[in-house]
């Protein structure tokens, strides 16, 4: 069996798309397409040399691409304040009573967690919102009245 240009190209892509699929690199997914993009220049009949720079150009140019849009896009919280991270974010717990330093400890998904009141003023015994999750401390701060 004899392998083409654009049969070696076509095996590139796939095994780009794969190693993106393993990593979950997206940038991989952009080099594939510069390798998608010297398949096509090989099945156009472009020399070795011409796929060679359609692969670097356009697999560099959809890297560089993403990379800019990625920068000039709004930056997501911190994991600990990062709701998409951590499903804790947003719950409520009912904190019995504060100790004088801030802290408490809640029953919360079936096990005892230590709290620190995070909101502004004294905290106050009652309902309090989940805002961060850190080393195993609960950030609270008190739910908004109904």
């Amino acid at each position: 069996m004899d392998w083409t240009a654009p049969t070696l190209w076509w095996l590139a892509t796939g095994a780009l798309v794969a190693a993106e699929l393993a990593t979950g690199t997206f940038y991989l997914l952009m080099l594939a397409l510069g390798a998608a993009a010297g398949a096509l220049s090989a099945h156009a009949g472009l020399g070795p040399t011409a796929q060679w720079v359609a692969a670097a150009l356009l697999g560099a140019g959809f890297t560089a691409g993403w990379h800019f849009r990625r920068a000039r896009g709004p930056k997501s919280a911190p994991a600990a304040f990062n709701q998409d991270v951590n499903i804790d974010i947003g719950a409520t717990v009912l904190v019995p009573a504060w100790a004088e330093d801030g802290t408490s400890q809640v029953a919360y998904r079936g096990s005892s967690w230590r709290v620190r009141h995070t909101g502004t003023g004294a905290p106050v015994p009652g309902q309090h919102v989940i805002v961060s999750v850190q080393s195993g401390w609960l950030g609270v701060t008190a739910a908004p009245a109904n």
